[in-house]
């Protein structure tokens, strides 16, 4: 887990989690009320990968994933 402040001041931890079908994503968890769960994919294949994939990232590269990160359907 990653704590994570955006460009506007908003806080996230960010998580990575698995689809259905295997493939790793970024899932943003915001640290308000009100606020959606988002995800987006990583191109990493499998966990640990991932996991060493936003641990490499800075926060202009998890400010690009958060960009990019589409609501989490549930």
């Amino acid at each position: 887990m990653r704590r994570f402040r955006d460009r506007d001041g908003g806080e996230w931890e960010v998580v990575v989690g698995r689809e259905s079908w295997g493939a790793a994503v970024a899932i943003f968890i915001p640290a308000s009320e009100g606020v959606e769960i988002r995800q987006a994919p990583l191109t990493a294949s499998g966990y640990e990968a991932a996991e060493r994939e936003l641990d490499r990232m800075g926060g202009a590269g998890l400010q690009d994933l958060l960009d990019r990160s589409q609501p989490k359907t549930m």
